[in-house]
């Protein structure tokens, strides 16, 4: 859908181990942060949309979890739709709060995504994370993936997948050896996307992991399944991220589109679309999304200055850049190689570290992503700034069904 929506202020909690905070209280952190960003009361929003995807089995809450937090922020009285899309939790929230505010339902909205993953028992994070799957068909998808690593010599994908580690590291595991098989490409260079998003992560105050590493270190750390160590695999984590979207009648008042304003950033497109039964021919949701939101925004990769991408693993940035349209199929390792998606480079892609090192409480994930383009937009991101960032792009797909992501959003935003 093209928008006509506007980003009045951002917030955003430290991801990471937070074992002593609940879900109220990593989100109210977001929430109030958020407005206080847009310099707003919460007696002016509108509506709300909060996405998470798990406390369910995590925490057990359901059915209510946008309503519990924000009575507990002191928020309420208006609509509050629940949101719960996979791992596209969030930006299926920013996409709907967009969307209501671009067809003049509302003039101001809250979108706010939350999660708690870690548990004191790591197989209960694995299976709520295997539930993103049709779990009908799961010991289907297990033996389809037991059977492709056995054929390819992968000795560590073979069992253990959803119970030693999160499932989907099986999927990017197997989508990465395709990849080196087909196009020569090579761990080094997936090594180089974690090491990449690294240096990004340790400029972050918000990032779950600050160190610096390099190529061999990551290289050199356990192998999870073939050929990912540790470091190309996203982590586990806590947090919440919220956005205030306005409509351009609002940003106006505001101040926000006034000649000389750095704040305020205009939704440009958000495309949000699900997987469907593939008839010969069709396109794959992710290249489907990407090219309507080209078109929505008027934009060419070319016109791109930042992106932030869903690097849940990193032979999926790698695999990005190709759907992307930053260069040919076969050619991620090569920008990998040249630092193009590195700070400084031609198109710097994950300067908030990504899922990789940012971290990734999948609830929270989208809007996490929009927090840190706003920022670069606006000028904010200190010392991970991309100079002169006028369009930026954010990549988040979620979930498994039929060999691809279940939901998937694409957003433009730009200054």
């Amino acid at each position: 859908m093209k928008m006509n929506a506007y980003v009045a202020g951002v917030g955003m909690t430290q991801f990471g181990k937070h074992l002593e905070r609940g879900l109220k209280s990593l989100a109210g952190e977001a929430i109030h942060a958020a407005l206080a960003d847009a310099g707003v009361e919460g007696s002016a929003l509108q509506a709300a949309y909060m996405a998470n995807a798990s406390a369910g089995l995590l925490t057990g809450q359901e059915m209510i979890r946008g309503q519990v937090v924000l009575h507990a922020a002191g928020l309420g009285r208006m609509p509050v739709v629940n949101v719960e899309n996979a791992c596209a939790s969030a930006s299926t929230a920013f996409n709907q709060a967009a969307a209501m505010v671009s067809c003049g339902a509302y003039d101001m909205v809250l979108a706010c995504g939350f999660e708690k993953m870690y548990h004191l028992d790591k197989r209960v994070t694995y299976r709520a994370l295997g539930a993103a799957v049709d779990v009908e068909a799961r010991a289907e998808i297990l033996a389809r993936l037991e059977a492709e690593a056995a054929a390819s010599g992968a000795s560590a994908a073979q069992g253990g997948a959803g119970e030693k580690r999160s499932m989907f590291m099986d999927f990017y595991a197997s989508s990465a050896r395709e990849h080196m098989q087909a196009y020569g490409t090579t761990a080094e260079q997936f090594a180089g996307v974690s090491a990449k998003n690294s240096l990004h992560g340790s400029l972050n105050a918000r990032a779950q992991f600050r160190e610096v590493m390099s190529v061999e270190q990551v290289m050199a750390a356990p192998m999870i399944a073939e050929p990912l160590t540790r470091p190309m695999c996203s982590p586990v984590g806590d947090g919440a991220a919220a956005v205030i979207v306005v409509s351009e009648r609002k940003a106006r008042a505001l101040g926000l589109l006034s000649t000389g304003s750095k704040r305020g950033v205009r939704v440009r497109s958000s495309v949000l679309r699900s997987t469907w039964p593939k008839a010969p021919g069709d396109p794959g949701l992710t290249d489907l999304c990407i090219e309507e939101a080209y078109a929505e925004s008027a934009c060419v990769p070319s016109d791109l200055d930042v992106i932030e991408l869903h690097d849940a693993s990193a032979p999926a940035e790698l695999s990005l850049y190709e759907r992307l349209g930053l260069c040919a199929p076969g050619e991620g390792g090569r920008l990998i190689a040249d630092g193009a998606t590195r700070l400084g480079g031609a198109i710097p892609v994950n300067t908030s570290g990504g899922l990789l090192r940012k971290g990734h409480p999948i609830g929270a994930t989208g809007i996490a992503q929009i927090v840190e383009l706003v920022e670069q937009l606006e000028g904010r991101a200190g010392a991970r700034q991309v100079a002169g960032a006028r369009v930026a792009l954010a990549q988040n797909g979620g979930g498994s069904v039929g060999g691809e992501a279940a939901a998937q959003c694409v957003t433009v935003l730009s200054k």
